[in-house]
């Protein structure tokens, strides 16, 4: 079977498709908070079918769980962790690859968590009384997803509508966790987990675009992606990871290897400063707005399941980051800074 048929398999072995619940309003939207790079018309352009139909890849509506000593998982099998409002949450990326996004609910807030694995990124947003969908159809080779109430259709790196009624309107995001299984039990020994019990028959031991451990098949950095994009970047290998964040400014991406090395990161975008501080249990990074330059020593820092914490750090305002294969990020944000 070849790379780019992969998209096919979830539709090939369905039993069924679980049936959109009602909608009855719209997901809370705002004005985007950072500059596209090209017009709605431009990324309208730039659709492609990933292969299956809207809901062919079918989204995870009735989410069970089990606590943490009960999940069947190795210390190095990836997941997607959310803490929310004092609840924790791992969704194994070996069961979101065959499903893309969940529709959850977390202290008393609707939430969907998504995940593309053809770009390797994990974003939350909040839905409101709707859910979201997968709509089969890929803008740089990223996960459009749509809304049931109005059918408007997110790339989910941009988080913002490019069809439907609301067109040019951003989404509200929250913090997710793109991490190991060991790494989200060790800071959150109570979470729950996301069990296979669906509602869908699939093989949860076999991840169709290769492994992640050790890296190989489609995620290998140096391997090939499977569909075009509007911005090609070979800076890097196309598959290789960086930590990405969005601002009114522009968009920055670190690399890994500097997020780690460094520990602490300052960078000015246009007449704004951003610090991005390396979380070592769980290998990523917290991005704030730090207008007042304040100095942030990464020796005083601890990190909790609340988070980061340490002298100046109340004082600075939490921006939205995640993990993302440069070629995606590239193709997005093509005049991003870059920090290596």
């Amino acid at each position: 079977m070849s790379l780019k048929s992969l998209r096919y398999v979830t539709l090939l072995v369905a039993v069924g498709i679980a049936p959109a619940l009602s909608a009855h309003g719209a997901p809370p939207s705002q004005a985007p908070q950072v500059p596209l790079a090209y017009s709605v018309e431009e990324f309208r352009d730039a659709i492609r079918s990933g292969g299956p139909g809207k809901d062919g890849i079918p989204s995870i509506d009735r989410p069970r769980f089990q606590s943490a000593n009960q999940a069947a998982l190795s210390a190095d099998d990836k997941v997607i962790g959310v803490y929310h409002r004092g609840q924790a949450r791992a969704y194994p990326q070996r069961i979101l690859v065959w499903h893309e996004i969940v529709n959850d609910e977390l202290g008393g807030d609707a939430l969907s968590i998504t995940y593309c694995p053809l770009t390797g990124t994990a974003l939350g947003f909040k839905r409101g009384e709707t859910q979201f969908g997968v709509s089969g159809k890929l803008v740089n080779s990223n996960l459009v997803m749509y809304d049931r109430a109005t059918d408007s259709e997110w790339p989910q790196i941009l988080g913002v509508a490019i069809d439907g009624p609301l067109a040019n309107e951003g989404l509200e995001e929250f913090r997710v966790f793109w991490t190991t299984w060991g790494a989200w039990q060790a800071r959150h020994p109570e979470t729950e987990v996301l069990t296979e019990e669906t509602g869908f028959v699939r093989n949860y031991r076999r991840d169709p675009y290769g492994s992640y451990n050790p890296i190989s098949g489609y995620y290998a950095p140096d391997s090939r992606r499977l569909f075009p994009v509007m911005q090609r970047d070979d800076t890097f290998p196309p598959k290789r990871v960086v930590f990405g964040l969005r601002t009114r400014d522009g968009a920055l991406a670190i690399t890994q290897e500097a997020l780690r090395s460094e520990s602490v990161i300052d960078v000015a975008l246009g007449e704004s400063h951003y610090t991005v501080i390396h979380d070592p249990g769980l290998d990523t990074g917290w991005a704030f707005s730090n207008p007042e330059e304040i100095s942030v020593n990464a020796a005083e820092l601890d990190f909790t399941a609340e988070g980061v914490t340490g002298p100046g750090i109340d004082l600075l305002e939490p921006v939205n980051g995640f993990e993302a294969m440069w070629f995606a990020w590239a193709a997005f944000y093509p005049d991003t800074y870059l920090h290596e």
